[in-house]
């Protein structure tokens, strides 16, 4: 028999069911007396497609953007430079340029807490 390419490996793993594909790592794992406990998620990920693995990935990292300023520009521009470390110049040329993001790969509860305190003072905001 000739020896496969780990490309050819792929391509025969890629046409296999997940079912197959769990029996076979149970026959090596039985044949070689290994556990494949790392490689199995990783195998069975890209089985099931990039979109299928993000949608199981729950979101982590929010980005704050701030979309209008509403008629309290300087309370916003105060609340921007409360949640940022920008001088008052910085600030509000980011107030005047929106939409502009404000907080960027944040938390959930950070972004929250900043979209609360912009609408606040006034601000429309998206969390995205």
């Amino acid at each position: 028999m000739a020896k496969l390419t780990q490309d050819e490996l792929l391509a025969q793993f890629e046409e296999m069911t997940l079912i197959e594909l769990s029996e076979f790592v149970k026959a090596f794992e039985d044949k070689f007396d290994v556990t494949a406990a790392a490689a199995a998620p990783v195998v069975v990920a890209g089985q099931g497609g990039g979109a299928a693995a993000e949608a199981v990935e729950e979101k982590d990292e929010f980005d704050v953007v701030l979309t209008g300023a509403g008629d309290k520009k300087i309370q916003v521009i105060k609340v921007v430079r409360e949640l940022t470390s920008l001088g008052l110049k910085e600030a509000k040329d980011l107030v005047d340029g929106t939409p502009k993001p404000v907080l960027e790969k944040v938390n959930k509860e950070a972004a929250d807490k900043a979209k609360e305190a912009l609408e606040g003072a006034g601000a429309s905001v998206e969390v995205k």
